[in-house]
């Protein structure tokens, strides 16, 4: 019995830091990666490094074409924000 109540404050431990760091990062993780594969061409778009623009093609070796003020460029798709790109869209909507 001593061993177990020893044991106890270890696993409680484990158990906390799994529910509150890991799976929720697990979850954002997730979410990212459908949203990525849900992207289609016209959609708008916010890169991490805060490119705003206008997707023109998707192409199968993971990268996309973005239309922006400064032209085209090219971009791999992991780099587009699901945050910053959902926070645009829906001030869109907002002000319409």
């Amino acid at each position: 019995m001593g061993d177990l109540s020893q044991m106890l404050p270890i696993v409680l431990l484990f158990g906390v830091m799994y529910f509150f760091l890991i799976r929720p990062s697990m979850q954002k993780q997730k979410k990212e990666r459908k949203y990525v594969a849900e992207i289609k061409t016209g959609d708008k778009v916010v890169t991490k490094s805060g490119m705003h623009g206008k997707i023109l093609s998707l192409n199968d070796d993971g990268t996309c074409i973005i239309e922006s003020g400064a032209g085209k460029m090219k971009f791999e798709r992991s780099s587009l924000s699901m945050e910053m790109s959902v926070k645009l869209n829906d001030n869109k909507l907002i002000k319409k």
